[in-house]
């Protein structure tokens, strides 16, 4: 059995941003519980671990947190996934005053029926004929909820149905609720060059990855590339306001 664990960190209490892997034991999980004595910043969630189980470890994480901490919006972002912390909050101060906002890249792919394949729906047969296309839903890499839509997923957490694909479950959770979709592509650039020339322009990204991994490549390689790159700056962080 795995535990989730999870970064966290609360910007003025509006955003808790988590980032989040499933942890082995050993010598990570001892590192993990040392930085943990010494700064505080991780939460544990009890859960098995596996990909079959990602749409009810999203359930579990938005429950514990907003039960836990108090803030304006709740993110959850993929391990590998470069991110600016100030531009990520910047980009939700303003939406800050709205009480029901879900905000990512907004996808709509194909319902896959075929057992095997990448992204199987087993409950394709819900989504109409073969060849339909699912909702409208926020890629899986990065995404925020409203303080309302984290407490209405803690509160119904018992009968909100788990679809296969994690990020296909969170949108369905909103249909049929008066939820304001936000598509803002800063949430989800490439790699460089993308994010480096969309920076250099003025127009610093929040989440980067590359779509062919569904995070960055060979991330662990990679991500101090990618934040020497396309980072906000040192001192962007410290300087904000929202």
């Amino acid at each position: 059995m795995r535990r989730n664990v999870c970064l966290w960190q609360g910007m003025h209490n509006l955003i808790l941003h988590m980032m989040c892997s499933a942890i082995a034991g050993g010598i990570i999980d001892r590192a993990i519980e040392a930085e943990d004595r010494k700064h505080g910043d991780f939460m544990k969630i009890d859960h098995v671990e596996g990909y079959l189980a990602l749409s009810g470890k999203t359930k579990t994480y938005f429950a514990t947190a907003v039960s836990l901490w108090d803030a304006d919006f709740y993110v959850k972002v993929d391990d590998d996934v470069h991110v600016n912390i100030a531009t990520l909050g910047q980009i939700l101060s303003k939406q800050a005053w709205k009480p029901r906002v879900y905000m990512g890249c907004m996808k709509s792919g194909p319902v896959l029926s075929e057992k095997g394949v990448r992204y199987y729906e087993p409950e394709h047969w819900k989504f109409g004929e073969p060849g339909n296309k699912y909702f409208r839903h926020a890629t899986g890499q990065l995404y925020a909820i409203s303080k309302d839509l984290a407490t209405y997923i803690s509160i119904n957490k018992h009968v909100l149905h788990k679809y296969i694909n994690e990020d296909v479950s969170l949108g369905s959770w909103f249909l049929g609720l008066d939820v304001e979709h936000i598509d803002d592509r800063r949430l989800c650039c490439g790699t460089p060059p993308d994010c480096e020339w969309k920076a250099q322009a003025g127009n610093t990204c929040a989440a980067s990855f590359d779509w062919k991994c569904s995070g960055i490549c060979n991330s662990e390689g990679r991500i101090w590339e990618v934040h020497n790159k396309c980072a906000e700056g040192d001192k962007a962080l410290w300087n904000s306001t929202f």
